[in-house]
Formats: C-alpha cells, sequence, structure tokens
C-alpha cells in the first residue's frame, strides 16, 4: 500500500511542480515525465524508504524522544545524502541524459538539494519517527513529501 502511495504522490508532486511552479498549463503538461515521477515512486522511493524504516526500526528500537532523535540523525546522516544522489543519478537516467551529463547535474543540484533536504525534514522525521507507527511512516511522509517531491521533480528535471 505505501509503495502505491509513494508512486501516486510523487505523481502528484511533479504535476504540482509543473502547474503551479513552472506554470506550464494543461496544454504545456508534460505528461512523459509524469509517468516518469511516478515511475521512480513506485519503484524505487516507496520500496527503498519503506525498507529503511524497517532497517531502521531493528537498528535503533523503540519509540521515545531520545530514539525518535536517533533514527533521525541515522536518516538524516546517513540515509538522506545516499538516498538524494540516487535519486538525481536515476531521474537523469530516466530523462535520456548521458553518464557524464547526469553526473554534472548531480554535481551542479546535489548540495542545494541536500541542503534544503536539512531544512525540511529533521523536524518532521523526529515525529514521524515518534508518533507515527512503523507500517505508516513511509504514507505519513509521502503526504508531507507533496512539497517536497515538487521541488525535486522541479530541481532533477530542470535542464
Amino acid at each position: 500500500w505505501a509503495v502505491l502511495v509513494a508512486g501516486a504522490l510523487m505523481g502528484v508532486g511533479d504535476v504540482t511542480a509543473q502547474q503551479l511552479v513552472e506554470r506550464r498549463g494543461l496544454h504545456g503538461h508534460h505528461s512523459l515525465r509524469t509517468l516518469k515521477m511516478m515511475t521512480i515512486g513506485f519503484c524505487f522511493v516507496g520500496p527503498v524508504v519503506g525498507s529503511w524504516y524497517r532497517i531502521l526500526d531493528r537498528l535503533i528500537p523503540g519509540n521515545t524522544k531520545v530514539v525518535a532523535v536517533k533514527k533521525m540523525v541515522l536518516d538524516q546522516g546517513a540515509f538522506a545524502p545516499c538516498f538524494l544522489g540516487c535519486f538525481l543519478a536515476i531521474t537523469g537516467a530516466m530523462n535520456g541524459l548521458s553518464v557524464q551529463d547526469n553526473w554534472s547535474k548531480i554535481q551542479q543540484d546535489y548540495t542545494d538539494a541536500l541542503m534544503t533536504n536539512y531544512c525540511i525534514w529533521p523536524p518532521v522525521q523526529i515525529a514521524n519517527f515518534y508518533f507515527v507507527p512503523l507500517q505508516h511512516r513511509l504514507a505519513v511522509v509521502q503526504c508531507i513529501a507533496i512539497v517536497w517531491n515538487c521541488y525535486l521533480s522541479w530541481k532533477a528535471n530542470r535542464m
């Protein structure tokens, strides 16, 4: 279920980016781009983040405030930087960039995207790890992440 939600909400994020940020209008909307973002959500974001939450719960069991902070530090210090790099690489590959062009785009976008990540996600993740049961964490994060997905879609698809 959470994988389906992740894919659908990646699509919502892309539609939001195209319509509200880029102001493409219905006739200028790139449906293939939305489909690609949904595919990334279904095949990468949902499975990887869902698995990460299960691993994190095994590594740091419990749900106290201290545990939530520890999970957030590991999530944001180890997982987020790797995940974001992979996301940008996958998006570039799906957009048909050569390996060299993809690497250049990652170098151009990665630091800004990671710093933006650190402005948004630490407080969200502390609340998520403290209040939300494991089976609902991915769905909760993806609902909150509509704005983040909009940003990622805009960032990853700027050429």
